[in-house]
């Protein structure tokens, strides 16, 4: 089974040319970083937001200027560390449709060589150039739009996340 399955992705890597391998390795790093997000937000947050609401309870001044400085310091801190990555995934994101058209670009001049070398227009020949120019463009895509959702979902957790602890991090007006 494995070594059927190791044949499958070795020649859907052939068909798709070199630029497949580019498109697999930013959808490997962007999936990474989607993952890195989630154990961030399950396991570090939410001790992250109760050392910033424990700081803010043991001061006794909260109406004070400063006292509001340091609030919208702790929040501050709290959201840095809640949106760190979520710009490099959502430029992974954007990225692999650009790949994909990339390929399509290196496929499209493997067809021309081949009709350049036949001098005719043989589709048995182009169709090698013809894979390699659809099959990245529909693998951009498909990497683009599974990471689509997450960075989407991450996003709304982010901002979500940090304004729950500005709710907590009331601050008395005086």
């Amino acid at each position: 089974m494995d070594a059927d399955l190791f044949t499958i992705i070795s020649r859907f890597l052939d068909r798709g040319g070199p630029v497949l391998y580019l498109i697999g390795l930013t959808t490997f790093l962007m999936w990474v970083m989607i993952a890195e997000r989630y154990i961030y937000f399950y396991f570090v947050h939410k001790k992250l937001c109760q050392d910033a609401i424990n700081t803010w309870a043991a001061r006794k001044d909260h109406k004070s200027w400063a006292a509001h400085k340091i609030r919208e310091k702790l929040i501050s801190g709290v959201r840095l560390q809640a949106e760190a990555g979520l710009l490099f995934i959502a430029a992974l994101v954007a990225l692999c449709p650009l790949e994909g058209l990339l390929g399509t670009v290196t496929g499209m001049v493997s067809v021309f060589d081949v009709m350049a070398l036949t001098g005719s227009s043989n589709p048995r020949a182009m169709a090698s150039g013809v894979s390699q120019s659809t099959v990245p463009t529909m693998s951009g895509m498909v990497a683009a739009l599974s990471g689509m959702y997450f960075r989407v979902q991450l996003n709304k957790m982010a901002e979500t996340e940090v304004k729950h602890l500005a709710d907590q991090l009331e601050a008395e007006h005086g």
